[in-house]
């Protein structure tokens, strides 16, 4: 085995990936005697960092190599093994393949390269972080490629390193004619890239399907690791309708009524997001297009985040619930208790706060939409108010129970002040506003 990282994909922090990293490595260096490496995030010392420093040498290389002092593997003997060679373990973020295509020469693609990458030339760095590169030409397919890893696509963005070889490639008059992705990535690099582009050039795209659509094809989908990945404990927003409902009205004291009060928010979210879908892009109201691309993004955001809350609920409760259960033996161990009690009410609090308090956001956006959105769907913004009217209401009941149990009186003082703020904007807000609809002629 020449490389094994370990990435925190879902549910586990690059900590949790260091540690996997370090046990397995002391597992394999002592089943097999064989030497181990320890690199990225798990590496001892700076040197290691690079995947490429430990393989410098390659193969023919180590038996000399790992007589110096300096290159002592992490884990095993510090001998050549003739049958195996060396393995190098470590932990990192997402590694990103990119290869962008030219018509051009391999000299040229490799110019490019030396120009984007972070390591550069000998005598000048590249302009990009935490970027490799390197060119060639392929001649099968009778062009040249930059092919590029990115080691941190948060740092340098897919978007950025192709919008930079398309310079570099103007200014020797070199067509750029594709890009492509190579093994998988994380959605939310195809995202950062759609938001620029739509950005660039005005777009008004909103949908996270479309936002791919936009930066590849269909048959890219496979390769977003997100798509590839489903939730072990099956959350709550992942069930059916059918299967929620069930779940609500059965004897489980979680879901709830602050669960269900999130997806009221989210669903009253929804439908002002979708009468301004049924008001943008038709001849009949063209006038309001650019009303509708202020007003839409909002909306949609909103209903996407009051989503998560569904489960953030349940979840509140049932850590709230577990440190219910500690154990307190010893005085530690009560110490413990309480303190866990306590943060888990104080968030038992925020979660429905934090829906009141996004619900309070939308109503401004609400109210332009009620004047202008398309008059077919009032009936639609209407019960979208009385959802966000009934959401908040559960969001205050919510937020008052769990009050009981918070000692904190100044905390507490404050998170009544919030709710009863909260509270108070949506009687006025939502008043305003199916006014506003009553008195617009159909």
């Amino acid at each position: 085995m020449d490389v094994c990282p370990f990435i925190p994909v879902r549910n586990a922090t690059m900590d949790d990936c260091i540690k996997c990293a370090e046990t397995v490595g002391q597992k394999l260096a002592e089943e097999l005697q064989v030497p181990v490496y320890l690199y990225g995030e798990a590496a001892r010392t700076p040197k290691r960092k690079l995947l490429s420093t430990i393989r410098a040498g390659e193969y023919e290389g180590l038996a000399d190599k790992i007589k110096d002092p300096d290159w002592q593997p992490d884990f095993g003997p510090a001998n050549f093994v003739k049958s195996w060679g060396g393995t190098v373990i470590g932990a990192r973020k997402y590694l990103i393949a990119f290869n962008v295509n030219l018509l051009s020469t391999k000299e040229q693609a490799h110019r490019i390269a030396l120009n984007v990458r972070e390591q550069g030339r000998k005598d000048q760095p590249g302009r990009l972080k935490k970027v490799q590169g390197i060119g060639w030409y392929l001649k099968e397919y009778n062009m040249a490629q930059v092919s590029l890893n990115l080691l941190d696509y948060e740092v340098t963005p897919l978007h950025v390193v192709f919008e930079e070889i398309k310079k570099d490639a103007k200014e020797l008059k070199l067509p750029v004619v594709g890009s492509q992705i190579v093994g998988l990535v994380p959605l939310q690099s195809f995202l950062m890239t759609a938001d620029f582009y739509i950005q660039k050039e005005e777009l008004f795209i909103i949908d996270v399907d479309q936002k791919i659509n936009l930066v590849s094809v269909e048959s890219f989908l496979p390769y977003l690791i997100s798509y590839m990945l489903s939730d072990s404990n099956t959350p709550l927003l992942d069930m059916t309708v059918n299967s929620f409902i069930d779940n609500v009205g059965s004897r489980s004291p979680a879901p709830g009524g602050g669960s269900v009060a999130a997806l009221c928010a989210s669903l009253g979210a929804a439908l002002g997001a979708m009468v301004g879908q049924l008001t943008y892009g038709k001849r009949q109201f063209a006038e309001l297009d650019d009303k509708m691309r202020k007003l839409i993004p909002p909306l949609h955001e909103k209903m996407l985040e009051l989503k998560k809350f569904i489960d953030a609920d349940s979840k509140a409760f049932e850590t709230y619930m577990a440190a219910l259960k500690m154990t307190n033996a010893t005085e530690e161990e009560k110490a413990q208790k309480e303190i866990a009690k306590k943060n888990a009410m104080i968030n038992a609090v925020k979660v429905p706060l934090t829906v009141a308090q996004l619900i309070s956001e939308l109503w401004s956006t609400l109210e332009e939409m009620a004047k202008y959105g398309n008059i077919n769907c009032k009936s639609d913004i209407q019960t979208g108010v009385r959802l966000l009217e009934a959401a908040t209401w559960g969001a205050y009941y919510n937020v008052m129970i769990n009050l009981n149990s918070v000692k904190d009186e100044p905390l507490k003082s404050n998170f009544m002040d919030d709710i009863n703020k909260f509270k108070q904007l949506m009687v006025a807000s939502s008043s305003k506003i199916l006014q506003i609809i009553d008195e617009r002629e159909s």
